[in-house]
C-alpha cells in the first residue's frame, strides 16, 4: 500500500489531496476521516489540512510524507500574527463570557492566549469540529515537540475545557480531556542566613522595604505592588492583602520592625496612593523593575542562586514551619484555598529532619 499526500488549496480551503490504489478497504479508511470528500475534478480524495488528519494518514501508511517546506509553512503560521476570522470570533465570544463572570484581567489574558494557540494550531478546523483526538495531537505535536512545561499544558486544558463547556458544546467531550501528569517538585527556598544577608546589603530604603515586606509577610510579587497606604494598619499591626489570587482578601500580621522600616521609607518617598510607587506619583511600581531589584541585590550579596521573588514567599512559609507554626495557620497566612498546596513545605522543612539520628552515628 502506498499513499501520496499533497497539500493543496481547493475551493479556497487548505486541504490534503490523498492518492492511493483504489481498494474497498482503503476507501473505507479514508471515508472514516471527518470531512473526507471525493473530487471528480482532482480524481482523488481530499481532507482538511489539520495536524489530526496528517497523523491519521500517517498511521494508515508510515511511508507517506509531506514536504519539510510545507511543515515549515505551518510553523511560520503559528509564529505569525495572522488569526483566521473564525478564531477571532471564538476569542471574542470567550472574552465576552469571561468578562461577564468577572474573571481577573490576567486570567482572561492567559485563557485567551492559550485558546488562541490551540485553535490556531488546529486551523483550518473550526471549533465545532474539534474532537479529543485533536487535543492529543496538539499535546504531542505542539506542547511536547516544543518542550513546553506541564504547567503551560495545564493552562491550555483549563482554557479549552472552559471554552468548550460554555461557548461551543459540540464534538469535544470535556471529560475525556486529560491533564498532564505533573512532577512533584519541592519549592525553592533561601536559608534564614541568606535572607538576612540579602536584606542587609540593600542600601536603598525603598528596595529594602519592598524585599523585606515580601519575605516578612509571605507576599506574592503582585500583592506587594498592589498594596495601598491604607492597607497598613500600624495600630493593630496588621496588613490587609486585598483582591489577591482568586479574588480573595486576607489579613497578615506585621511586625514592629517592618512598621518602623516602612515609616522611614514613607518619610523619604512620600507615596500618594500605592505603598510602593513608580517614577510617576500615584502609579504602581513596575513588576519587571521589582524583579531586577532582587537580581541586583542577589549579585551584591554574592548569593549564587537563581532566586525569584516567589522564593521569598516560599522561604517565609518554610521558616515558619521550621519554627513550629501549625500548618493550618500557614495556609491561612498564605491565602491557600487547599491545605494540599501548603503541605509542599513539609518536604523542605528541616523541623523533623533535625530529630532524625543517622544509624551511622550509633555505630
Amino acid at each position: 500500500m502506498s499513499w501520496k499526500i499533497t497539500p493543496i488549496t481547493h475551493k479556497g480551503e487548505l486541504r490534503l489531496k490523498v492518492e492511493f490504489n483504489h481498494e474497498p478497504s482503503l476507501n473505507k479508511k479514508i471515508r472514516a476521516i471527518d470531512g473526507a470528500l471525493w473530487s471528480a475534478s482532482l480524481k482523488a480524495w481530499h481532507v482538511a489540512d489539520t495536524p489530526s488528519n496528517r497523523m491519521q494518514l500517517n498511521l494508515f501508511d508510515p511511508t507517506a510524507t509531506i514536504s519539510e517546506e510545507d511543515l515549515e509553512d505551518r510553523n511560520a503560521f503559528m509564529r505569525s500574527n495572522e488569526v483566521p476570522a473564525h478564531i477571532v470570533e471564538a476569542l471574542n465570544l470567550f472574552d465576552y463570557y469571561l468578562q461577564s463572570r468577572r474573571y481577573r484581567y490576567n486570567t482572561v489574558k492567559t485563557y485567551k492566549d492559550a485558546l488562541l494557540v490551540f485553535l490556531k494550531f488546529l486551523s483550518p478546523k473550526r471549533p465545532e469540529d474539534i474532537n479529543v483526538q485533536d487535543f492529543i495531537v496538539f499535546n504531542n505535536e505542539y506542547i511536547i515537540k516544543n518542550n513546553l512545561s506541564a504547567s503551560y499544558q495545564n493552562q491550555v486544558v483549563n482554557a479549552v475545557k472552559l471554552y468548550f463547556s460554555t461557548i461551543t458544546k459540540k464534538s469535544l467531550e470535556i471529560d475525556q480531556i486529560h491533564r498532564p501528569r505533573r512532577s512533584q517538585k519541592n519549592p525553592n527556598v533561601l536559608s534564614k542566613e541568606e535572607v538576612k544577608k540579602l536584606l542587609d546589603v540593600e542600601r536603598n530604603i525603598k528596595h529594602k522595604s519592598m524585599l523585606s515586606l515580601a519575605y516578612a509577610c509571605g507576599l506574592r510579587c503582585g500583592e506587594v505592588l498592589n498594596l495601598e497606604l491604607r492597607d497598613v494598619d500600624s495600630n493593630r499591626m496588621l496588613l490587609y492583602v486585598k483582591d489577591a489570587k482568586g479574588g480573595k482578601d486576607r489579613v497578615v500580621p506585621i511586625s514592629e520592625k517592618i512598621v518602623v522600616m516602612l515609616r522611614n521609607y514613607y518619610l523619604a518617598y512620600k507615596p500618594l496612593r500605592y505603598l510602593f510607587e513608580g517614577v510617576k506619583k500615584g502609579s504602581k511600581y513596575d513588576e519587571r523593575s521589582f524583579q531586577l531589584v532582587l537580581k541586583k541585590t542577589l549579585k551584591t550579596a554574592k548569593i549564587d542562586k537563581p532566586a525569584t521573588l516567589h522564593w521569598l514567599r516560599h522561604s517565609y512559609a518554610t521558616h515558619l514551619l521550621d519554627a513550629g507554626t501549625d500548618l493550618r495557620y500557614i495556609q491561612e497566612l498564605l491565602g491557600h484555598k487547599s491545605s494540599k498546596t501548603t503541605e509542599i513545605y513539609t518536604h523542605v522543612s528541616n523541623r523533623n529532619l533535625r530529630n532524625i539520628i543517622s544509624p551511622f552515628d550509633t555505630l
